[in-house]
C-alpha cells in the first residue's frame, strides 16, 4: 500500500532540519520503503516540510516509520498527516 506523509515543520526550525538532514536521508536509504520524497519550500526557497510517499504493508507500518524518522525524533514537525494514497499518473 502507498501512504503519503505530509509533514509541516515548526516555525523557525530550519536549523533543526539542517542538523538532522544527513540522519534523515540515511534512514530513508536504510529502510527501503520510500518511493519518493522531497521538501516543501517557502516563498524564499527554504525547506519548510516534507512530502514522503511510502510503500508499506499498512497504515501502522507508515506510522511506525514516521515516528522513527530522525526528523520526528528531533521535534522538527508541527504536524504529520498520514494518508493512504493511490498512484494514478507517473
Amino acid at each position: 500500500m502507498r501512504v503519503a506523509l505530509i509533514c509541516i515543520d515548526k516555525e523557525a526550525s530550519l536549523e533543526i532540519r539542517k542538523a538532522n538532514r544527513e540522519a534523515h536521508l540515511a534512514y530513508i536509504a536504510a529502510t527501503g520503503v520510500v518511493e519518493m520524497a522531497g521538501p516543501f519550500l517557502t516563498e524564499t526557497g527554504d525547506m519548510a516540510g516534507s512530502l514522503v510517499v511510502l510503500d508499506v504493508a499498512d497504515l501502522q507500518a507508515a506510522r511506525d516509520w514516521a515516528e522513527a524518522d530522525p526528523y520526528a525524533k528531533a521535534g522538527l514537525f508541527h504536524s504529520v498527516d498520514i494518508r493512504e494514497w493511490k498512484k494514478v499518473i507517473g
